[in-house]
C-alpha cells in the first residue's frame, strides 16, 4: 500500500532541514572516502569501507527525499469543521482500561511514537476520522478488538 501524500507544515520543514544536513555531511563523509583512499590498499583498510557503507546509506536517504519531498502535500489550514478529527488533530481518547492517551494524526513521513505522533495511514487514524467527541472508534488487532472513546479534539498543540 503507497503512503499518503500529506504532511503537516513542520514535518515538511523537518525534511528539508534533514535533506540539507544530509548533504553537508555527504561532503565530509566525500572528503573522508578519498583521505583514507590516498592511505593505499583498499581492501583491508577500515576507515576505507566504512566511509563507503556511510556513504551508501547517505545516497539512499538523500535519493528518497529528492523523490518524496515534491510529491507531499502540505496541509497548512484548520478544516471548517474542529469537531471532527481531520489529518493534523490532536486527539485525546480514552482506552478500555480508562487510560487516556492523546495522539497526532500526521503524514507517514512525521510518525514519532515518542512525541505521540500516529500516521493517517494507521488503523488507529483511520478509524478516528471524521469521528467527533463521544464518539467510539474500534480497530481489529490480532486478538480481537480495541475501542477508544474520543474525549477532545484540538489543532492546536496541547
Amino acid at each position: 500500500m503507497k503512503s499518503s501524500p500529506y504532511i503537516t507544515a513542520d514535518g515538511m520543514f523537518r525534511l528539508n532541514q534533514e535533506l540539507s544536513e544530509r548533504w553537508a555531511r555527504r561532503r565530509e563523509v566525500v572528503q573522508a572516502l578519498a583521505a583514507a583512499a590516498a592511505e593505499g590498499d583498499r581492501s583491508e583498510n577500515a576507515e576505507y569501507i566504512y566511509r563507503k557503507k556511510e556513504l551508501r546509506e547517505l545516497d539512499r536517504r538523500i535519493r528518497y527525499l529528492q523523490k518524496r519531498i515534491p510529491d507531499l502535500n502540505v496541509v497548512h489550514d484548520v478544516p471548517d469543521d474542529t469537531g471532527r478529527v481531520f489529518f493534523a488533530a490532536w486527539v485525546t481518547l480514552e482506552t478500555e482500561a480508562g487510560e487516556e492517551v492523546t495522539y497526532r494524526i500526521v503524514g507517514p513521513d512525521e510518525i514519532d511514537h515518542a512525541k505521540g505522533n500516529i500516521s493517517v495511514d494507521s488503523p488507529l487514524a483511520r478509524a478516528l476520522l471524521g469521528k467527533m467527541i463521544d464518539d467510539d472508534a474500534i480497530i481489529r488487532v490480532e486478538d480481537g478488538r480495541k475501542q477508544y472513546y474520543i474525549l477532545a479534539i484540538d489543532y492546536r498543540s496541547p
